[in-house]
């Protein structure tokens, strides 16, 4: 039971790395300082879906349901809602440029518009 609640809780903090990676950029006019942090998370988003590579949280998240004696995710809640939005049946590798596609467009969307209200002030 605890590697279960382990691997659901990493895949509820890689859903939120990817939402930080592709939205985090709003958070920058909250605090200034979320830039050092939001930018190198957007970089490896954008890394992952170009090289085709997996992200270790996957890996470590299959190997704690491994350790839960899981083969493969079972249908709770986090494994319904969650997992098709992570690891979707059509991902393919051009696919996954268009997803780098879009990180990259959303982030300088986002900073664009986080520039201009700076600037406005």
């Amino acid at each position: 039971m605890p590697y279960r609640l382990a691997a659901d809780a990493l895949l509820v903090l890689h859903l939120g790395f990817v939402l930080f990676g592709l939205l985090g950029g709003l958070l920058v006019l909250w605090k200034r300082g979320i830039l050092l942090l939001q930018l190198p998370t957007a970089a490896w988003a954008i890394f992952v879906e170009l090289t085709g590579r997996g992200c270790p949280l996957t890996a470590w998240e299959q190997q704690l349901r491994l350790r839960a004696g899981e083969a493969g995710y079972s249908e709770g809640f986090v494994e319904h809602y969650l997992l098709p939005l992570l690891y979707p049946d059509w991902l393919t590798l051009p696919v996954q440029y268009v997803l780098a596609a879009v990180v990259v467009l959303s982030n300088l969307l986002i900073y664009g518009w986080v520039i201009w209200r700076w600037r406005s002030r």
